[in-house]
């Protein structure tokens, strides 16, 4: 797709560095430089000021990637590839069925109403909840890891949704600063809201969750 719009040697291309790598070897495969710019910490998309600072004249196009069921700010990132003349693509996510959607929305919502010690997501308009993504605070320790064994121990499937920023692997190791995309990547965890979930499904997150809260309290 980006050859095919023109993007080549030498050009620039806008890409997240929370998720999937698959974005930046495309840019990479079409000849062209991938720069990572930083994340709304709410969204957990491109940040559109952050990316417009990351614009510089060989810039030629950005990629929008919408995560974990919770759309981008598309008007203003499209605005701003109006005001910079850049090619602006979007990598969605595979869409579920409406009634699929409207039960993840429901679980989703007895977790928001449910948890303690933890930050829920903000739902957002559009938010079909392709993943229930939670922050484990951390204390200058590994708080969300021993949290993730501990879940798991009591019977709770969960999983770290980025374990490794694409700016931090050795094929895109790059000198930039990241607050929030490395902030994300420490802190996040997916919960299940899959549509099979029962209401006793539901109540042992919330008890498993609850009953870690200590592990959340400052590190002396």
């Amino acid at each position: 797709m980006l050859r095919a719009a023109g993007v080549g040697v030498g050009d620039e291309v806008v890409v997240p560095a929370f998720g999937n790598v698959e974005v930046a070897e495309a840019v990479a495969t079409a000849g062209a430089v991938p720069v990572f710019a930083d994340i709304d910490p709410v969204t957990y998309c491109l940040d559109t000021s952050v990316v417009e600072a990351a614009v510089t004249p060989r810039t030629v196009a950005l990629v929008v990637v919408h995560r974990f069921g919770r759309p981008a700010d598309i008007a203003r990132l499209y605005g701003l590839g109006q005001r910079h003349g850049l090619l602006v693509l979007e990598q969605g996510e595979s869409e579920a069925p409406y009634d699929e959607v409207a039960q993840r929305r429901e679980r989703a919502s007895y977790l928001d109403a449910k948890l303690r010690g933890v930050q829920t997501p903000d739902g957002g308009v559009g938010h079909t909840y392709q993943q229930y993504v939670v922050r484990v605070p951390g204390n200058g320790r590994p708080d969300r890891d021993v949290f993730a064994r501990a879940l798991r121990a009591r019977g709770v499937e969960c999983r770290v949704p980025v374990k490794t920023p694409v700016h931090r692997l050795p094929e895109f190791r790059r000198c930039v600063s990241l607050p929030e995309t490395e902030r994300a990547a420490d802190e996040t965890l997916a919960l299940p809201v899959d549509a099979s979930l029962t209401k006793r499904d539901m109540h042992r997150i919330v008890s498993a969750c609850n009953a870690l809260g200590g592990l959340l309290q400052p590190a002396f």
